[in-house]
């Protein structure tokens, strides 16, 4: 059983958990992701490792509450404990080497992308983070990310807070101020990460995507997670997550995305029923 020692609400529909796991927690690596089980019959989820602490032997995950699965597990409460937790998984980032990473993240990808700026940071590269939000109430780890960045820009949708517009207008801009990366990171929703490849590909800067939004199963039996990287089929969960964004054919990924819509979606109304039910 794996003890939640921390639980914290980043936002409304967004929670951060802090799991004891040392022996994840002594492995883990910027890019790796865990599965997890609430109690014994639920549903394996892989979710990314946001953070994680060698000394305290704990693994920190952040979630969304958008299913049956991530709105049990944001009922537990510190002190409770996990099923399952098993990790790490899929092949770590490679991040030695870079002089200049910008490293993008949107919504819910913040996540992912934190602990690739604060690995690279801790590297000696220069980071410059951007960080995108539909509106200021869904802004998650600002703090965090302007601590291991030498400039963090926020950009929401609708101007709420920082700047306004999409972290691609946020992009190109710090490219044609002169800024000349040799590496571009982006993390985020399917079509996010379609649309910074499109603008790192007009200036030839090497782009890395991570396919965790298309990950169902995590271990590569399920097959959910097949997409084409180069004319070839890779696999998210054991091939990846990173890609080359500049390879991957997001049209496809983002059809295979949408493919269990329908089951989440009656899941989670199933669940409704039964919670109403009972009171």
């Amino acid at each position: 059983m794996y003890k939640i020692v921390r639980k914290e609400t980043l936002n409304p529909s967004v929670t951060l958990m802090e799991i004891e796991a040392p022996m994840i927690a002594k492995k883990a690596q910027p890019g790796q992701f865990i599965i997890l089980r609430v109690h014994e019959n639920g549903e394996r989820i892989p979710l990314t490792v946001a953070d994680y602490d060698r000394e305290k032997g704990t693994v920190t995950i952040i979630f969304q509450i958008v299913g049956k699965t991530t709105q049990r597990l944001n009922e537990l409460e510190e002190g409770e404990c996990l099923q399952d937790f098993v990790g790490p998984l899929g092949v770590a980032s490679h991040l030695a080497g870079y002089q200049k990473v910008a490293v993008i993240g949107g919504g819910l990808g913040t996540a992912i992308a934190y602990p690739q700026a604060k690995e690279l940071h801790r590297l000696g590269a220069q980071v410059h983070s951007i960080a995108g939000f539909r509106n200021k109430d869904l802004i998650i780890l600002e703090k965090e990310l302007t601590a291991c960045s030498d400039r963090c820009v926020i950009a929401t949708d609708d101007g709420s807070n920082g700047t306004k517009g999409f972290v691609t207008n946020v992009l190109e801009g710090l490219i044609q101020e002169g800024n000349q990366y040799d590496l571009v990171i982006a993390i985020g929703p399917l079509v996010m990460m379609k649309a910074v490849c499109d603008v790192t590909k007009k200036y030839d800067i090497k782009t890395i995507v991570s396919m965790n939004p298309i990950m169902i199963d995590g271990t590569g039996m399920c097959g959910g997670c097949r997409l084409t990287v180069g004319g070839e089929t890779k696999f998210a969960c054991v091939d990846g997550p990173d890609f080359d964004g500049h390879q991957v054919d997001f049209d496809e990924a983002i059809r295979r995305s949408r493919m269990f819509q329908e089951e989440e979606k009656f899941a989670r109304e199933a669940d409704c029923r039964l919670m109403k039910k009972g009171e």
